[in-house]
């Protein structure tokens, strides 16, 4: 019943909130206005130069299961996969390609790496550890459900999180299963999951449930647990509190953002929340200048003071426009819409400094941001690198 409801809720979330899609006409008597519609795009004077370095397609992109399939930046090198299974490794200044493979399995999680090694996720429920030289396998893995975000290694563990509510543990070396922890899921729950964070002996993960949960890496035991979201309201679409975007551990602090709850930051050592704020936000947190960003369902950017003390700014101007989440380039803010054009913000006040059109698919996978070089990986596969600077 749990797999049939979620997959409703998937098709409802598409049509409506998350996809930014139009009025569906003809269901209501009074059909003239929706507020949840997309804002129309004002005209902005141009501030900021988009560079393009370069372009890459890689497969089909993000294919049609709504996954965010995030590359990595190591270096000077780029690792991308495509939801087909296609894997390519290209030099991050130039775009030269230095490796391609097929997987031959269809892909839903971003990429992991650690020392050499990535780590991908199925959506037909495997996790496989790579060789980041040539992209070889090293082993691969059985899991319950889809792979929705990418896995993460340490040297001693690989660690997964499924999309039926699992965090489960395998050897570094071998694959084998070492632990695995179950959450509660909620009858209706969004399409996605939060990336793991693995720190000293934790593995620090986000759930559906609206908790984040550190888990021991030795013996699977929850050693902490933090509630970022209370489910309220009487219908099931209302107690929806997901963490699903991703989380940013910053100095001695974890942000971190829910749907319809809160962004919070968490002392990582013990799940003690140091201070949050009411936000309901799919696309995760940033950190720069001094500010967390989020971006809400409603398209409302905001720079919450990294103390504590309140809001610096927040910017109106995109309203249900599905964001990207905020990623901070340089002096400036990027996020990215629906119809795949790339904004870019003042990180001082939250004003729209530029804009140019990245991708008319879309982009939901994060953004990667190295000095003032941006990579936006498009729904549709293309890859291209920006560098972003203020006009003379």
């Amino acid at each position: 019943m749990m797999v049939r409801s979620r997959a409703l809720f998937v098709v409802l979330v598409t049509m409506f909130a998350l996809s930014g899609c139009e009025t569906i006409t003809g269901w209501f008597e009074e059909d003239e206005y929706d507020p949840t519609a997309p804002v129309e795009l004002k005209d902005i004077k141009q501030q900021i130069n988009f560079s393009k370095r370069w372009s890459k397609k890689v497969g089909d992109g993000q294919g049609d299961g709504l996954y965010k399939i995030t590359p990595v930046l190591v270096g000077d090198v780029l690792y991308v996969a495509s939801a087909e299974g296609e894997m390519v490794s290209l030099d991050a200044e130039t775009g030269k390609q230095r490796w391609k493979t097929d997987l031959d399995v269809p892909l839903s999680g971003g990429v992991g790496f650690h020392d050499g090694s990535l780590f991908v996720g199925a959506s037909n429920g495997l996790v496989l550890r790579l060789d980041a030289k040539d992209g070889s396998e090293y082993w691969r893995a059985s899991v319950s459900g889809e792979v929705l975000s990418a896995p993460q290694g340490n040297g001693n563990l690989v660690v997964a999180q499924t999309y039926d509510g699992k965090l489960i543990a395998f050897d570094y070396e071998s694959g084998e299963q070492r632990w695995a922890h179950l959450s509660d899921v909620p009858v209706l729950t969004l399409r996605g999951t939060s990336t793991p964070i693995m720190l000293g002996q934790l593995v620090i993960a986000g759930f559906a449930d609206g908790k984040v949960l550190a888990i021991d890496q030795n013996s699977g035991n929850v050693a902490w647990e933090s509630r970022i979201a209370i489910p309220q309201g009487r219908s099931e679409i209302e107690r929806i509190v997901d963490i699903d975007g991703s989380m940013t551990l910053q100095g001695s602090e974890l942000y971190v953002a829910s749907y319809q709850g809160r962004v919070a930051a968490v002392d990582p050592r013990t799940g003690r929340k140091v201070w949050q704020r009411n936000v309901s936000s799919v696309s995760g947190v940033s950190v720069g200048f001094g500010n967390v960003y989020t971006a809400d369902q409603d398209g409302t950017i905001s720079a919450f003071l990294r103390n504590g003390q309140g809001i610096r700014w927040q910017n109106i101007e995109l309203g249900y426009r599905g964001l990207s989440r905020p990623t901070p380039v340089s002096s400036y803010l990027a996020v990215v819409d629906f119809e795949g054009y790339l904004h870019i913000l003042s990180q001082v006040d939250g004003e729209i400094l530029g804009r140019t059109k990245a991708d008319g698919d879309g982009a939901r996978a994060d953004m990667i941001a190295k000095g003032n070089m941006l990579y936006v990986y498009g729904n549709g596969g293309k890859l291209a690198a920006y560098t972003i600077s203020a006009k003379d």
